[in-house]
């Protein structure tokens, strides 16, 4: 009898539990669907923009300007890590901690002086029991990034940047390819390199040829700190996209895990 009623309450915590790991795979999946819209609209703006700035770089070979120069020595380089405020979305965080743990050891190895910068709980927690002081934390960027404070940030990155505090900027990530693969990356925003916007043009496709006015010089003074702000922006919609995906993921093989178990104890 006594065991008789401990499967029966286990059953009933069991289907508890599905009903919430499901609940919280429904939240995720409708978030995932805005968040993908939203990265997907950010992914064809920015390849487009930083296509322009290179083909403006190509029109404009004497060009000189702050957010293009590559230091002879980088001394200074800022590491900012995005990751998520929650967790219970599987391997998310620990793949971007990884890339960016790799990085600051590389960067310890060449004797290099580096700043970090961290968005999100679960990054800040990391960092700090690792005995590291981030230079500043975020923890307002959930599935729904605001322009206007991402523009915030890059602000200041652009003034840091020109005023010699940083030689480089580099971001952590994971990075949005598809509904099926994302993958942790370390990119380096500054200095801007749109010659690489040279290689991710579709196969065949040429780049188009503009008439200016005023000169091309002109345009890219003003166009390359919107490329700088459009990339970073997206770095923060790929990663709340890829979050959802996560977590999507995790709750559905959770939901799946707890099926299993209710028919067990069910037979």
């Amino acid at each position: 009898m006594a065991n008789t009623r401990m499967l029966v309450n286990r059953r009933k915590a069991l289907r508890n539990i599905r009903k919430i790991t499901r609940t919280m795979e429904l939240i995720a999946t409708a978030r995932f669907k805005k968040a993908l819209d939203r990265a997907t609209e950010a992914e064809a703006y920015t390849r487009k923009i930083t296509e322009l700035a290179a083909d403006l770089s190509a029109s404009a070979t004497n060009l000189s300007h702050p957010l293009l120069q590559k230091r002879d020595e980088v001394r200074n380089t800022l590491l900012l890590v995005i990751g998520s405020n929650r967790g219970l979305c599987g391997g998310y965080n620990a793949g971007i901690l990884r890339e960016a743990n790799q990085r600051l050891q590389q960067l310890r190895s060449e004797s290099a002086n580096f700043s970090l910068e961290l968005s999100g709980k679960r990054p800040i927690t990391f960092f700090r029991y690792q005995g590291m002081k981030p230079e500043r934390t975020y923890t307002q960027f959930e599935d729904k990034p605001r322009f206007d404070e991402v523009e915030e940030i890059a602000n200041r990155y652009i003034d840091g940047f020109i005023g010699g505090k940083y030689d480089r900027v580099e971001v952590a990530y994971m990075k949005f390819l598809n509904a099926a693969r994302q993958t942790p990356v370390v990119e380096t925003l500054l200095p801007l390199s749109p010659s690489a916007a040279q290689r991710e043009r579709p196969q065949g496709e040429r780049a188009v040829e503009y008439e200016f006015l005023p000169s091309a010089a002109d345009i890219l003074q003003e166009l390359l700190p919107v490329s700088f702000k459009v990339r970073l922006f997206k770095c923060f919609l790929d990663a709340a996209v890829s979050e959802q995906i996560a977590r999507r993921v995790t709750m559905k093989q959770a939901t799946e895990n707890a099926d299993e178990m209710i028919k067990t104890l069910t037979r």
